[in-house]
């Protein structure tokens, strides 16, 4: 995993990633299928990979995760558009677990970590670097870096009252 991104060659996908965040306990990925069942396929490939490399360095046996995937099909732009903010905002969670249900107190502070967490593709879009992601395969909403963060600023300083 270290080398991922350096001379990193995947050969022919059968998925596209738009977004993706790895989170302590959890992940979060937006892909489009190329082939069909192409999603299913991904996911046992690399849930299985996963297992597999985490048994084989803690020396232990057995599956990892509790029960099958969820996913949910992306049936217009709106929701489309939500799943990105979603996604790229659950690091949030980790330094304000309670930071959608109340107003924010320091947005940019969220903010700031949430664009330094190293476990999501934000790194790749702000950078415009893509090694994981192809946004070339999904609507384009931000045309340059500062407007990924205008809407990511959007979502956590929006309060119902106003």
């Amino acid at each position: 995993m270290r080398n991922i991104g350096h001379n990193f060659d995947r050969g022919e996908t059968i998925i596209n990633i738009g977004a993706y965040c790895l989170m302590p306990n959890h992940f979060h990925i937006l892909v489009r299928e190329k082939i069909e069942g192409g999603i299913s396929k991904y996911m046992l490939k690399l849930l299985t990979s996963y297992s597999m490399y985490f048994n084989k360095k803690y020396k232990r046996t057995g599956g990892l995760f509790e029960g099958k995937f969820k996913s949910n099909q992306v049936d217009n732009d709106n929701y489309l558009k939500y799943l990105y903010s979603y996604i790229h905002l659950n690091p949030a969670k980790l330094i304000d677990k309670n930071w959608k249900e109340k107003r924010v107190k320091n947005v940019n502070k969220l903010l700031d970590y949430v664009f330094s967490y190293q476990y999501s593709s934000l790194k790749e879009y702000s950078n415009l670097k893509f090694k994981i992601i192809d946004p070339l395969k999904f609507p384009v909403y931000f045309k340059k870096p500062q407007d990924h963060k205008g809407e990511l600023f959007k979502w956590l300083s929006f309060d119902e009252e106003k």
